[in-house]
């Protein structure tokens, strides 16, 4: 295993080592764990950081945005419900094995917590749960019946959104205020912990759409319009962040740049939730107030939907020139899938509300583009589990 395999992200005062979207530092390794240090000492430490829940996101964003993209062509619906199912089943992966990394080396897996980079990307684990949740209802539905498809996502929710509160707290206070993170250490990943209750908001709309007139329903749409809040509040000061360090030129190391496509996560999904919100209002607030959040939607749905166009074209040329110089596949691939579902799921949502063909275009040729990254990232990804490379302990005397 060499030192270029995982790439180095130097920031101002820190050193870490990258492995895809993580990093360890060698004081996260137990003592004796590592290879050739002696009889009756286990040859391997496990390593599986909590990015890997990003797999799950970037698979069942493909389930969502097919069932809700503006052309439905024949067998799309299939290829929806495929992807559900595969989503369902890297989630119980994903899940059984961080439970096994936790029992096997749980002091690597507790220094998860304190890395100043590792800590962003548990916010990977409810934007998870939420995305099976909410393609569970919306795809999933044919396959296992509305109750069960309901249920799902029901649980999924509700512990999707407590995980989110508390990522979206806990995180950027601890390792960003407390930790007194500087601009020269900004990059995509500090938006991780701040995006999940914006999937929050949107799914919870979708949720609302699926439960009868009661309290139930009010209650959701009304945590969703908060976590809607929640998110725009501490998703703007990151994003000023990473502009300011974007303007410096440095952008951070080969492995490290994908994480850059995450910004338009924030972007995506908050055009998603304040069109989908917006659509859902008239059920729980009277028909003036309805009004202006429609009014509302549809101003911040286009100014934000022209800046993460903007983006995109940004992020693309970054991407291009990386590739050029050379860009070892790492975790980080997985950002060039989740965040380009988002624009595609807000672009639909656009078209499904004005109705105008800028949005199916960009919707579909957005799908397109993330189906062709999804399989190019699975594909690696697969590659990297079967020879372990993907699951060893970055050597921390790079």
């Amino acid at each position: 295993m060499t030192c270029q395999r995982f790439g180095i992200y130097r920031g101002r005062g820190i050193r870490a080592i990258v492995m895809g979207m993580t990093t360890t530092t060698a004081r996260a390794t137990p003592t004796g764990s590592l290879r050739g240090n002696g009889p009756g000492v286990r040859s391997r430490v496990t390593y599986f950081p909590p990015n890997w829940f990003a797999t799950v996101m970037g698979t069942g964003i493909i389930a969502i945005a097919a069932h809700g993209l503006p052309w439905q062509p024949a067998g799309l619906s299939v290829v929806a419900v495929g992807f559900w199912l595969l989503a369902c089943l890297v989630f119980g992966a994903v899940v059984v094995t961080t439970i096994g990394h936790w029992m096997a080396d749980p002091a690597v897996a507790r220094g998860h917590h304190d890395h100043r980079v590792v800590a962003h990307f548990y916010g990977a684990v409810p934007m998870a749960i939420m995305t099976v949740g909410t393609s569970t209802v919306l795809v999933g539905v044919g396959v296992i019946g509305r109750d069960v498809a309901l249920g799902v996502d029901v649980a999924c929710w509700i512990i999707g959104t407590l995980g989110g509160v508390v990522t979206a707290l806990v995180v950027p206070y601890r390792h960003l205020i407390v930790g007194r993170a500087h601009v020269g250490e900004a990059f995509g990943g500090w938006l991780m912990p701040v995006v999940p209750p914006m999937v929050s908001a949107s799914a919870a709309a979708i949720l609302a759409g699926q439960l009868g007139a009661g309290w139930a329903r009010n209650l959701v749409l009304g945590v969703g319009y908060a976590m809607f809040g929640l998110a725009v509040v501490a998703a703007t000061p990151i994003l000023v962040a990473l502009v300011r360090r974007f303007r410096t030129g440095d952008h951070g190391a080969a492995t490290i740049m994908p994480t850059w496509w995450i910004v338009l996560g924030p972007l995506g999904q908050s055009v998603t939730a304040s069109c989908v919100l917006a659509q859902a209002a008239p059920h729980v607030v009277p028909a003036p107030v309805a009004g202006v959040i429609h009014e509302f939607s549809l101003v911040y749905g286009l100014v934000v939907w022209v800046i993460a166009t903007i983006w995109i074209g940004v992020a693309a040329q970054l991407t291009v020139r990386t590739a050029r110089l050379g860009m070892p596949f790492a975790m980080t691939w997985w950002s060039f899938t989740f965040p380009v579902g988002t624009y595609v799921t807000g672009s639909s949502a656009l078209a499904l509300t004005l109705g105008w063909p800028v949005f199916e275009i960009a919707a579909v040729a957005g799908f397109a583009v993330l189906a062709l990254a999804w399989g190019v990232v699975a594909a690696r990804t697969t590659r990297g589990v079967v020879s372990g490379e993907l699951l060893e302990l970055p050597d921390p005397a790079c």
